[in-house]
Protein backbone atom coordinates (compact mmCIF):
# COMPACT_ATOMS: atom_id res chain seq x y z
CA UNK A 1 0.00 0.00 0.00
CA UNK A 2 1.28 3.08 -0.95
CA UNK A 3 1.04 6.44 1.56
CA UNK A 4 1.52 9.94 1.60
CA UNK A 5 2.77 9.81 5.61
CA UNK A 6 3.61 13.21 7.77
CA UNK A 7 6.14 12.94 11.05
CA UNK A 8 6.48 14.96 13.70
CA UNK A 9 8.03 15.41 16.81
CA UNK A 10 5.60 15.57 19.78
CA UNK A 11 5.76 16.30 23.81
CA UNK A 12 3.72 14.22 25.80
CA UNK A 13 2.68 15.25 29.37
CA UNK A 14 2.59 12.02 30.98
CA UNK A 15 1.89 13.06 34.93
CA UNK A 16 4.77 15.17 35.93
CA UNK A 17 6.90 14.02 33.01
CA UNK A 18 7.06 15.34 29.56
CA UNK A 19 8.10 12.97 27.10
CA UNK A 20 9.41 12.99 23.59
CA UNK A 21 8.01 11.13 20.55
CA UNK A 22 7.73 11.27 17.16
CA UNK A 23 4.25 10.67 14.96
CA UNK A 24 3.77 9.75 12.16
CA UNK A 25 0.69 9.75 10.69
CA UNK A 26 -0.18 8.31 7.17
CA UNK A 27 -3.51 9.53 5.66
CA UNK A 28 -6.79 8.45 6.25
CA UNK A 29 -4.60 6.46 8.91
CA UNK A 30 -8.22 4.58 10.63
CA UNK A 31 -5.56 3.68 14.04
CA UNK A 32 -2.35 4.48 15.86
CA UNK A 33 0.18 2.24 17.05
CA UNK A 34 2.33 3.20 20.25
CA UNK A 35 5.40 2.07 20.98
CA UNK A 36 6.87 0.97 23.84
CA UNK A 37 10.70 -0.27 23.43
CA UNK A 38 12.62 -2.45 26.04
CA UNK A 39 14.92 -2.70 28.34
CA UNK A 40 17.85 0.05 28.32
CA UNK A 41 16.30 1.72 24.99
CA UNK A 42 14.57 4.49 23.17
CA UNK A 43 12.49 5.51 20.56
CA UNK A 44 15.18 5.54 17.84
CA UNK A 45 15.38 1.78 18.36
CA UNK A 46 16.21 0.53 15.08
CA UNK A 47 13.96 -3.00 15.31
CA UNK A 48 10.92 -0.27 16.20
CA UNK A 49 11.67 1.92 13.33
CA UNK A 50 11.49 -0.59 11.14
CA UNK A 51 8.09 -2.51 12.59
CA UNK A 52 6.79 1.25 12.74
CA UNK A 53 7.76 2.20 9.44
CA UNK A 54 5.70 -1.10 7.81
CA UNK A 55 2.67 -0.44 9.64
CA UNK A 56 2.86 2.97 8.38
CA UNK A 57 3.26 1.78 4.90
CA UNK A 58 0.18 -0.61 5.83
CA UNK A 59 -1.71 3.04 6.49
CA UNK A 60 -1.75 3.42 10.39
CA UNK A 61 -0.23 5.94 12.35
CA UNK A 62 2.78 5.39 14.47
CA UNK A 63 3.79 7.22 17.82
CA UNK A 64 7.34 6.01 18.75
CA UNK A 65 7.87 7.56 21.77
CA UNK A 66 10.83 7.89 25.07
CA UNK A 67 9.32 6.08 28.45
CA UNK A 68 11.80 7.92 30.32
CA UNK A 69 13.23 11.18 30.55
CA UNK A 70 16.47 12.50 29.70
CA UNK A 71 17.35 12.69 33.43
CA UNK A 72 16.12 9.24 34.28
CA UNK A 73 17.24 8.10 30.94
CA UNK A 74 21.24 8.98 32.81
CA UNK A 75 19.89 7.33 35.71
CA UNK A 76 18.87 4.36 34.34
CA UNK A 77 22.19 3.97 32.13
CA UNK A 78 23.76 3.59 35.44
CA UNK A 79 21.42 1.38 37.50
CA UNK A 80 19.11 -0.37 35.16
CA UNK A 81 16.30 0.26 38.01
CA UNK A 82 13.84 2.06 36.06
CA UNK A 83 13.71 0.15 32.62
CA UNK A 84 11.96 -2.57 34.66
CA UNK A 85 9.52 -0.11 36.56
CA UNK A 86 6.77 -1.81 35.22
CA UNK A 87 4.07 0.22 36.88
CA UNK A 88 6.27 4.18 35.82
CA UNK A 89 6.07 2.66 32.48
CA UNK A 90 2.83 1.43 31.99
CA UNK A 91 1.57 5.28 33.74
CA UNK A 92 3.62 6.70 31.11
CA UNK A 93 1.87 4.86 28.17
CA UNK A 94 -1.33 5.83 29.90
CA UNK A 95 -0.47 9.33 29.60
CA UNK A 96 0.33 8.62 26.03
CA UNK A 97 -2.86 7.33 25.54
CA UNK A 98 -4.78 10.06 27.18
CA UNK A 99 -2.92 12.68 24.91
CA UNK A 100 -4.00 10.82 22.10
CA UNK A 101 -7.37 10.92 23.02
CA UNK A 102 -7.41 14.74 24.04
CA UNK A 103 -5.49 15.72 20.63
CA UNK A 104 -8.47 17.07 17.62
CA UNK A 105 -5.76 15.64 15.37
CA UNK A 106 -5.71 11.92 16.75
CA UNK A 107 -9.07 11.71 18.85
CA UNK A 108 -10.92 9.68 16.54
CA UNK A 109 -8.14 6.91 16.19
CA UNK A 110 -8.42 3.40 17.62
CA UNK A 111 -5.33 3.11 19.46
CA UNK A 112 -2.98 -0.25 19.45
CA UNK A 113 0.22 -1.08 21.27
CA UNK A 114 3.46 -2.70 20.23
CA UNK A 115 5.85 -3.35 23.36
CA UNK A 116 9.28 -5.04 23.55
CA UNK A 117 10.73 -6.61 26.35
CA UNK A 118 9.77 -5.39 29.48
CA UNK A 119 7.95 -2.86 27.43
CA UNK A 120 5.42 -5.63 26.54
CA UNK A 121 4.43 -5.73 29.88
CA UNK A 122 3.96 -2.14 30.11
CA UNK A 123 1.98 -2.45 27.25
CA UNK A 124 -0.47 -4.64 28.30
CA UNK A 125 -0.89 -3.37 32.36
CA UNK A 126 -1.93 0.21 30.01
CA UNK A 127 -4.30 -1.85 27.98
CA UNK A 128 -6.06 -2.61 31.18
CA UNK A 129 -5.90 0.67 32.93
CA UNK A 130 -7.07 1.53 29.79
CA UNK A 131 -10.22 -1.02 28.23
CA UNK A 132 -11.94 0.92 26.10
CA UNK A 133 -9.38 3.16 24.54
CA UNK A 134 -6.60 0.58 23.38
CA UNK A 135 -8.07 -2.04 20.33
CA UNK A 136 -5.31 -4.12 20.03
CA UNK A 137 -1.48 -5.36 21.51
CA UNK A 138 1.55 -6.62 19.88
CA UNK A 139 4.26 -7.92 22.51
CA UNK A 140 7.99 -8.61 20.60
CA UNK A 141 10.21 -11.24 22.49
CA UNK A 142 7.98 -9.23 25.11
CA UNK A 143 8.17 -10.01 29.00
CA UNK A 144 4.47 -10.05 29.43
CA UNK A 145 4.77 -12.59 32.11
CA UNK A 146 5.88 -9.30 34.13
CA UNK A 147 2.19 -7.92 34.22
CA UNK A 148 0.70 -11.58 35.10
CA UNK A 149 -1.41 -9.37 38.36
CA UNK A 150 -3.71 -7.70 35.39
CA UNK A 151 -3.68 -9.80 32.62
CA UNK A 152 -7.12 -11.17 33.00
CA UNK A 153 -8.09 -7.47 32.74
CA UNK A 154 -6.50 -7.09 29.34
CA UNK A 155 -9.97 -6.69 26.76
CA UNK A 156 -8.07 -5.85 23.70
CA UNK A 157 -7.08 -8.83 21.61
CA UNK A 158 -2.81 -9.53 22.20
CA UNK A 159 -0.95 -11.22 19.53
CA UNK A 160 2.62 -12.43 21.35
CA UNK A 161 5.48 -12.95 19.36
CA UNK A 162 8.84 -14.81 20.41
CA UNK A 163 11.83 -16.51 18.58
CA UNK A 164 11.89 -19.44 18.47
CA UNK A 165 15.37 -19.92 20.00
CA UNK A 166 14.61 -17.63 23.11
CA UNK A 167 13.95 -20.78 25.06
CA UNK A 168 13.38 -18.96 28.66
CA UNK A 169 11.05 -16.30 26.75
CA UNK A 170 8.84 -18.86 25.26
CA UNK A 171 7.81 -20.14 28.82
CA UNK A 172 7.37 -16.99 29.89
CA UNK A 173 4.59 -15.80 27.37
CA UNK A 174 2.61 -19.47 27.60
CA UNK A 175 2.25 -19.11 30.95
CA UNK A 176 0.96 -15.16 30.09
CA UNK A 177 -0.71 -16.42 27.31
CA UNK A 178 -2.61 -18.83 29.99
CA UNK A 179 -4.24 -15.86 32.21
CA UNK A 180 -5.35 -13.77 28.90
CA UNK A 181 -8.59 -14.02 28.74
CA UNK A 182 -9.55 -11.92 25.83
CA UNK A 183 -8.73 -12.89 21.91
CA UNK A 184 -5.27 -13.91 22.30
CA UNK A 185 -2.27 -15.73 19.72
CA UNK A 186 1.11 -16.87 20.43
CA UNK A 187 3.63 -16.81 17.35
CA UNK A 188 6.89 -18.21 17.59
CA UNK A 189 8.84 -17.01 14.81
CA UNK A 190 11.24 -20.38 13.21
CA UNK A 191 15.27 -19.30 13.68
CA UNK A 192 14.41 -16.31 15.92
CA UNK A 193 16.41 -15.15 19.35
CA UNK A 194 15.41 -12.44 21.50
CA UNK A 195 16.12 -9.49 19.29
CA UNK A 196 15.22 -11.21 15.95
CA UNK A 197 18.42 -10.53 14.05
CA UNK A 198 18.45 -13.09 12.23
CA UNK A 199 17.63 -12.38 7.94
CA UNK A 200 13.91 -12.63 7.66
CA UNK A 201 12.92 -12.59 11.52
CA UNK A 202 12.06 -8.94 12.26
CA UNK A 203 10.55 -9.16 8.91
CA UNK A 204 8.18 -11.86 9.66
CA UNK A 205 7.11 -9.87 13.37
CA UNK A 206 6.64 -6.96 11.36
CA UNK A 207 4.18 -8.53 8.74
CA UNK A 208 2.45 -10.38 11.90
CA UNK A 209 2.23 -7.30 13.73
CA UNK A 210 0.58 -5.13 10.46
CA UNK A 211 -2.14 -8.10 10.17
CA UNK A 212 -3.29 -8.24 13.41
CA UNK A 213 -3.52 -4.33 13.92
CA UNK A 214 -5.03 -4.21 10.65
CA UNK A 215 -7.22 -6.53 11.62
CA UNK A 216 -8.37 -4.94 15.11
CA UNK A 217 -8.25 -1.36 14.45
CA UNK A 218 -9.71 -0.47 11.38
CA UNK A 219 -13.41 -0.98 13.02
CA UNK A 220 -14.76 -0.42 16.55
CA UNK A 221 -15.73 -3.96 18.14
Amino acid sequence: MTTVAQERLVRIAAGPADLEGNLTTPLNAPGVVVFAHGSGSSRHSPRNRYVAQVLQQGGLATLLMDLLTAAEEREDARTARLRFDINLLALRLAGAIDWLLGNPATSHFRIGLFGASTGAAAALMAAAERPKAVGAVVSRGGRPDLALPVLEQVKAPALLIVGALDIPVIGMNREALSHLQAEKRLEIVAGATHLFEEPGTLEEVARLAREWFTDHLTVYT
